[in-house]
C-alpha cells in the first residue's frame, strides 16, 4: 500500500512528472527562443511561474458554473498523471498493465482537452468559447490520424498491451524501422494535442486573448498549465515508448537515462516544428489532418499488414 502511495505521487508519479514537465518546458521554450535568435528564459523561469499563478486569488466569473470551472483543471491533471502509469518507460513493463490499456492510455489523454473545451465552455466568456469550440474541432481532426498511427505498431506486435507491445519490440528491435511513417504523423498530431504552433489556434493570443483559459487565474490556471507540461512529458514518452522500444533490457540506470534521452528528443522535435511553421487556420488545420494526415497513417497500417503476410508467409 505505501509503495503505491509512493509511486503515485513521488516517483515515477506528481512529484517526478511535476519536475519533469516543468524542465521540459524550460527545454522547449529555451531552444525555441534561440531558434528564433531570442535569449529565451533562465532555467528557473517555469518554476516562477508556477509559483507566480499558485500565490494568486481565483476569479471566477459572475455567470460561470463553479463546480465545472473549478473541476476541469483538476480533471485534466489527474487523467493525465493516470495515463503515464500505464507506458512503459525505462523498463519492459508499466508501472500498471494489462491487456488493452494502450486504449486507455489514449483514453485518458483524450480528457484533458476534454476538459479545456469544457472547462471554456463553461466560463460564459465569449473568447472562451470560441477557443473551446476550436479546441473541440481539432479534437476531431488529429484525434483519428493519432489512433490509426499507433494503431500499427500494436498491429504488428498483435497486442493492444504498451508492455506485451515494448517485449515484442525488444525481441525484434529492428522491426520499428517499418513503423517511422507513423511517427512523423504521430509526431505532428502531437503538435494539435498539446495545441502548440501551428495547432495554437484554441489560445491563438493574437486573436482570441488567450482563448479556452482566458478567464482562468491563479491556482486553476496554473494546474491547466501544469497539466499541459505533464501532458508533454506522457506524450513524448508514448511515442517513445512505441516507436522507440529499444534499451528496455539494459541495466535500469542506462535504460532510464536513454529514456530521458528519448523524451527530450521529442520534445526537441516539437520545438523545431513549431519553430519552422506559422499558425493554421482552424479550417486548414482540419484539412491538413483529414487530407494528409490520415491518408498517411492509413499507408503505415497498410506497410505492417503487407509486413505481417510476408512474415507468416
Amino acid at each position: 500500500m505505501i509503495g503505491s502511495l509512493l509511486s503515485i505521487f513521488i516517483f515515477p508519479g506528481f512529484l517526478f512528472l511535476m519536475v519533469f514537465g516543468l524542465s521540459a518546458e524550460f527545454i522547449d521554450r529555451k531552444l525555441y527562443a534561440r531558434l528564433q535568435n531570442r535569449v529565451g528564459p533562465p532555467w528557473f523561469q517555469p518554476v516562477a511561474d508556477l509559483i507566480k499563478l499558485f500565490s494568486k486569488e481565483d476569479i471566477i466569473p459572475e455567470e460561470a458554473n463553479p463546480a465545472m470551472f473549478k473541476a476541469m483543471p483538476i480533471l485534466a491533471l489527474t487523467a493525465t498523471i493516470t495515463s503515464f502509469f500505464y507506458i512503459p518507460t525505462w523498463r519492459n513493463e508499466a508501472l500498471y498493465h494489462f491487456n488493452g490499456d494502450l486504449i486507455i492510455v489514449l483514453y485518458l489523454l483524450t480528457l484533458p482537452t476534454l476538459s479545456y473545451f469544457l472547462g471554456g465552455w463553461y466560463s460564459t466568456s465569449l473568447f472562451s468559447k470560441i477557443g473551446a469550440v476550436r479546441t473541440l474541432t481539432q479534437l476531431f481532426a488529429y484525434e483519428v490520424p493519432l489512433l490509426m498511427s499507433i494503431l500499427a505498431p500494436a498491429l504488428l506486435a498483435d497486442t493492444w498491451s504498451l508492455t506485451e507491445m515494448a517485449v515484442f519490440y525488444s525481441a525484434h528491435p529492428w522491426y520499428w524501422l517499418f513503423n517511422i511513417l507513423g511517427f512523423f504523423v504521430a509526431l505532428i498530431t502531437l503538435l494539435g494535442k498539446l495545441e502548440k504552433v501551428p495547432f495554437d489556434i484554441p489560445e491563438a493570443e493574437t486573436e482570441i486573448v488567450a482563448g479556452t483559459f482566458t478567464e482562468y487565474s491563479g491556482r486553476l490556471l496554473g494546474l491547466f498549465r501544469l497539466s499541459m507540461d505533464i501532458e508533454l512529458i506522457v506524450g513524448a514518452s508514448l511515442l517513445a515508448a512505441v516507436y522507440m522500444p529499444f534499451g528496455l533490457a539494459i541495466s535500469p540506470i542506462f535504460a532510464f537515462i536513454l529514456f530521458l534521452i528519448k523524451v527530450l528528443s521529442i520534445v526537441a522535435m516539437v520545438s523545431v516544428l513549431r519553430t519552422v511553421f506559422a499558425r493554421l487556420r482552424i479550417d486548414q488545420m482540419v484539412n491538413f489532418c483529414w487530407r494528409y494526415l490520415a491518408p498517411f497513417s492509413f499507408l503505415q497500417i497498410l506497410i505492417i499488414l503487407a509486413l505481417k503476410g510476408f512474415l507468416v508467409r
